[in-house]
């Protein structure tokens, strides 16, 4: 079975709060699954937002299995199955496979993009178009779009969020054990959020770091737009390559299992 597989089969036979929040670009379901109560902090946790970081959708299993003490946190544990799927599978996961083999020399391992070439992290209103890194073309990787919310993954997570109206936001990447937290915020909610990107330090052991260049990502926006606590964390050891595999989930799981709980109890 392929990630989406597991997902799909993890999804059907949870028995807690669950829907199915929209499709990706190739018609797939994406999935989110509710864990804890409604009472106060409610938060949003996605994963494998890049095709490559697919080992996250994984520990999002775990977190679910975990639970919570306090407060509630929505799962979504597969925000790009369509890429996770290229990398898995290769050109024939995709409809126009073809042509994005002309895009990675048929070599997907490395592929961060949804099934369009588009980078789902940075098609997102906030700042959009002004990291470093942004390509203005179809590419395995960031690829910003033709405008903001270009992509139907990105539209569907950015509705449900609204809808949500989350206390705060955990994205989930791999590699390199850090935690990125800051986006431009005035003195009064950089010390709010400081302290919360504090808690995942001391409960992960990852130092804090600056994504400089860095813009056009959901935690951008929710930082941004929707003036809340939001943070991406990228797990597994920066000296392992991409795309890691289930054999780093055992080292991943043992620093960040505990990380939703400890958010909801001491937000």
């Amino acid at each position: 079975m392929n990630v989406y597989q597991d997902i799909e089969a993890f999804y059907r036979e949870f028995r807690g709060e669950k829907r199915i929040i929209g499709k990706s670009a190739e018609g797939r379901d994406l999935f989110a699954l509710f864990i804890g109560t409604h009472a106060r902090p409610v938060g949003i946790a996605t994963y494998a937002m890049h095709a490559r970081e697919w080992v996250t959708a994984y520990l999002a299993m775990q977190h679910v299995r975990r639970g919570l003490v306090t407060g509630g946190v929505w799962v979504v544990p597969l925000v790009n199955p369509d890429g996770a799927l290229l990398v898995q599978e290769g050109a024939r996961a995709a409809k126009q496979g073809e042509r994005l083999c002309a895009l990675c020399g048929g070599d997907f391992s490395l592929w961060k993009a949804n099934a369009r070439g588009v980078d789902l992290n940075v098609n997102w209103d906030a700042r959009w178009g002004t990291g470093v890194q942004n390509v203005r073309f179809p590419s395995p990787a960031n690829f910003i779009g033709p405008a903001p919310f270009s992509e139907p993954e990105t539209r569907a997570l950015r509705d449900f969020t609204l809808q949500v109206r989350p206390d705060f936001t955990l994205s989930y990447h791999t590699k390199g054990e850090v935690i990125y937290w800051h986006f431009h915020q005035p003195p009064l909610r950089f010390k709010r959020d400081r302290r919360l990107a504090g808690v995942l330090t001391r409960v992960t052991g990852y130092p804090l770091a600056e994504a400089k260049g860095s813009a056009g990502g959901y935690k951008d926006w929710c930082v941004e737009k929707l003036k809340i606590p939001a943070f991406t964390v990228e797990a597994g050891r920066d000296d392992l390559s991409h795309p890691l595999g289930l054999c780093s989930l055992p080292d991943i799981l043992q620093k960040n299992l505990d990380v939703l709980v400890t958010l909801t109890r001491e937000f």
